[in-house]
């Protein structure tokens, strides 16, 4: 009893695992951003970008869907260059522009990919130790229920930041005008109006996203469940009672990869929509009425056929995996890192 009692205490406290997730999110996002900078600019060298015009950013913890300012607009996306594939861009930009551009775009994006992640990591934690003391440490729904539940939290809890982070791009508003706007919608609807589309974002993402993030159809169940299966596997091999980093991020890279080559057609269907619906808002062109997920489908499939479903299924893979293997592997360190201090901690006299 006595050991089981020095073993809690030596646990991360709550605390702890929300700075282990949010350093997590960081490195994460500093390491995937450059990769999605330099396919955003080359999609713009070869097809430039339209005002009014939508594109996907990634910053490795959520996707973006982010619209084109005016055409003689200074953004980022819209800089000259003349790239020949990935590596000479990504060469070129660091000598003409400076390194700081592979992380164009980076901060706005944090505003929600931050709190999310810290939320949905720590929630993830805490309702699989609470599971486990009910349902036993071996039971195999524990990843699914902890998953889903921790991915409704997150989701109710930044709800209110999706609007805010919607209205000052589609609108360009300064944060004066922001204030001032949020306040008069709060005063006309109540605070409740900060939630409006809470429903459609929870039906997407509680059963549509990994542990990055992504939106993408049953991911959150598939890659929770890979993952602690391919860590207890791992470590029994190895003879470890704890996950290694290197453990943590080969069992995060393949879970996140099955789990996206498997939800792709959700992903794409998401898109989609989501592209549809910010042009439809920016360019004043009237939204289409095939808004059901199965109907858009049948559309996709219909001008592309059956490959349009898993259209950039290559270029998902080289973002989702290492993006799930790096925010895996350095959330189970920092934990570790935690555990060991506070190991020391309890031992001193």
């Amino acid at each position: 009893m006595v050991e089981m009692s020095d073993s809690n205490l030596d646990k991360p406290t709550i605390i702890q695992q929300a700075i282990a997730s949010c350093c997590g999110a960081i490195i994460t996002s500093l390491f995937v951003t450059p990769l999605d900078v330099i396919k955003t600019r080359l999609q713009a060298q070869s097809n430039p970008f339209s005002k009014g015009k939508c594109f996907v950013y990634s910053n490795g913890l959520m996707d973006h869907i982010c619209v084109c300012e005016n055409g003689d607009s200074k953004a980022w996306y819209k800089k000259p260059g003349h790239f020949k594939g990935t590596l000479d861009a990504f060469v070129k930009i660091i000598q003409i522009e400076g390194i700081k551009s592979l992380w164009s775009g980076l901060p706005p994006t944090l505003i929600m990919a931050l709190p999310t992640t810290v939320i949905y990591f720590t929630c993830y934690d805490q309702l699989s130790e609470a599971l486990k003391s009910r349902l036993g440490k071996d039971d195999e729904h524990i990843p699914v229920l902890a998953g889903s539940l921790s991915r409704f939290g997150s989701v109710t809890v930044v709800s209110p930041l999706e609007l805010i982070r919607t209205r000052m791009q589609y609108r360009n508003l300064s944060y004066n005008q922001l204030y001032t706007c949020i306040s008069s919608k709060v005063a006309a609807d109540g605070w409740f109006s900060l939630w409006r589309g809470w429903s459609s974002t929870i039906l997407r993402d509680v059963p549509f996203s990994d542990s990055c993030g992504h939106a993408c159809g049953f991911s959150t169940a598939i890659y929770w469940y890979n993952y602690e299966r391919f860590k207890k596997m791992m470590c029994k091999e190895v003879g470890a009672h704890e996950p290694t980093f290197f453990i943590a991020f080969t069992s995060g890279a393949a879970s996140g990869s099955i789990a996206a080559v498997i939800t792709l057609p959700f992903d794409v269907v998401k898109t989609h929509r989501q592209t549809e619906l910010w042009e439809s808002e920016t360019l004043k062109i009237p939204q289409r009425d095939c808004t059901s997920t199965w109907a858009i489908m049948r559309k996709i499939v219909a001008k592309n056929g059956i490959t349009g479903l898993f259209a950039g299924i290559i270029p998902r893979l080289f973002k989702v995996a290492p993006a799930c293997a790096i925010m895996i592997s350095t959330y189970e360190y920092g934990k570790s890192f935690f555990s060991r201090l506070n190991e020391k901690m309890n031992q001193r006299p």
